[in-house]
């Protein structure tokens, strides 16, 4: 398998590399720039995966895909906020957060070599819509309501109505300011993605909630917090300890 790293950051590309080859895997080039990316692809075979940051010191990473049809599977590497991560997870293309983690790195690799047995790695992917939400991100427009099979009847939830999202027993609820729930027929990761982050947030794998609902905080366990809200009583809402900090931002 040839894996390529495209990094602006020299001592950034070094270390990916280091840590892709402490995995048994051989990194061929670095490359740092759009130019030279788009200098190498013309003269030599494509790899089969390559590592590509967004950001290069030239020009976002898109520029390339504009004069080389790839034929590589891509792993970003990304240091962007969250619109670039909902992005991905809508498009269902596979990133690493940076500082890349080594388990993730590993992971996310054992993921191509598992998808490229069935699927053509140069699959398709839709660069433009990536772009337009990577780089106009506040042309975005997120989810305004829910529309929900009651019975034989559509029940229509706007967001303003939702004191938390929550997943119980592989469903995922809404759970209205009149402490009522309803389930939608979408997962956590679906509903997130469709939320306005300044608006919405997600504390744990199991909580989505508005700022507005948001009654008390208070100080948990383990450096955690728990957020208190109206009406729901079902469980404790905690922010999990690893989003303590981006959720304490969050609030500004």
């Amino acid at each position: 398998m040839t894996l390529l790293i495209i990094e602006d950051e020299k001592p950034a590309a070094r270390l990916l590399q280091r840590k892709v080859e402490k995995l048994g895997y051989t990194v061929t080039h670095l490359l740092h720039s759009v130019e030279e990316s788009i200098a190498w692809f013309q003269n030599n075979p494509h790899p089969d995966l390559i590592f590509l940051d967004i950001q290069l010191s030239d020009g976002l990473s898109f520029e390339i895909f504009e004069a080389i049809e790839i034929k590589s599977a891509i792993i970003f590497t990304t240091a962007y906020d969250e619109y670039a991560l909902k992005a991905f997870k809508l498009n269902s293309i596979d990133y690493l957060l940076k500082p890349i983690d080594e388990d993730e790195l590993e992971s996310a690799i054992a993921k191509f070599k598992a998808r490229t047995a069935t699927v053509s790695p140069s699959a398709a992917l839709d660069f433009e819509t990536i772009r337009k939400l990577l780089v106009n991100p506040l042309d975005r427009t997120f989810k305004k309501r829910f529309t929900i099979k009651v019975g034989q009847q559509l029940k229509m939830i706007a967001v303003e109505e939702i004191e938390c999202i929550y997943s119980e027993n592989k469903g995922t609820y809404i759970h209205t300011l009149d402490n009522r729930d309803y389930l939608l027929d979408q997962t956590v990761e679906q509903v997130e993605s469709e939320l306005d982050p300044k608006a919405f947030f997600r504390v744990s794998r199991k909580f989505i909630i508005p700022l507005a609902a948001i009654r008390e905080i208070q100080l948990h366990s383990n450096s955690r917090l728990k957020v208190l809200l109206s009406t729901y009583k079902a469980d404790e809402v905690i922010v999990a300890r690893e989003r303590v900090g981006e959720f304490k931002e969050w609030l500004g």
